[in-house]
């Protein structure tokens, strides 16, 4: 496969992922202690270097140890702060293991090879053709964001809390005005795009991409379906 040549890290195929993204959320929702999501975020930063997004994969696991520690904080308090800490931070640890591999999957699948996967599965175009569209247009805001913070600079304005609160007015105009803007530009590009490459051609989609399952894709499904199980028949042990 030829994407796997350009890849300095494990490639999964995009189903798979889809699977374990399902599994993690139903893995989260009823994970038993915090111990317990610790393993499960540490899985889930372990696949993420296994991809190849080393640097995503430590700092997400570095902000999730600095929630986990805010937690066993807030646990020391009394009265109603307690309460409202405790219910935050519970969220946030249901959420953070999805968001994170979330961030993991969308970063390591193109487009071509979502399509292509989608298209093996006889999966209906009104669902795929959105989440293509989405999976395309997440680079381009990531470029157009750092376009507009260099341009924030000749403005003595950074896209920080401290600035929002200081001057709202300001950083709604240098961030949100033109982020709105190039996003519209961007979405009306790719629909043209889209158009003129036949996207609306009712015969069978074809592609170089070929993607199937190998013995990574199983090696990883089982460790996450290992990880539910785990939480769901050996909870004892996590509490």
């Amino acid at each position: 496969m030829s994407s796997k040549k350009v890849r300095s890290g494990l490639w999964i195929d995009p189903r798979t992922k889809i699977v374990l993204l399902l599994l993690c959320v139903l893995t989260a929702a009823m994970a038993p202690s915090l111990f317990y999501e610790i393993l499960l975020v540490c899985l889930v930063s372990v696949f993420g270097l296994s991809c190849g997004k080393i640097r995503y994969a430590l700092i997400g696991m570095i902000v999730y140890m600095i929630f986990y520690f805010l937690t066993l904080a807030t646990m020391q308090l009394h009265g109603s702060v307690q309460v409202m800490l405790v219910a935050f931070f519970g969220l946030v640890h249901k959420v953070y293991p999805c968001g994170f591999l979330s961030g993991i999957i969308l970063t390591t699948t193109k487009t071509g090879e979502f399509l292509s996967a989608m298209n093996r599965s006889h999966i209906s175009k009104k669902i795929v053709v959105p989440i293509a569209v989405m999976l395309r247009h997440m680079p381009t805001i990531r470029e157009d964001w750092r376009f507009i913070k260099d341009a924030m600079k000749m403005r003595d304005v950074s896209p920080s809390l401290k600035n929002f609160l200081k001057y709202p007015g300001m950083t709604i105009e240098c961030i949100y005005v033109p982020l709105m803007m190039a996003a519209s530009k961007t979405a009306d590009e790719l629909t043209i795009a889209s158009v003129t490459r036949g996207i609306e051609n009712p015969k069978p989609r074809t592609s170089f991409i070929q993607v199937r399952f190998g013995i990574s894709d199983l090696i990883v499904f089982l460790c996450f379906l290992a990880m539910f199980l785990a939480g769901q028949f050996c909870k004892g042990v996590f509490l």
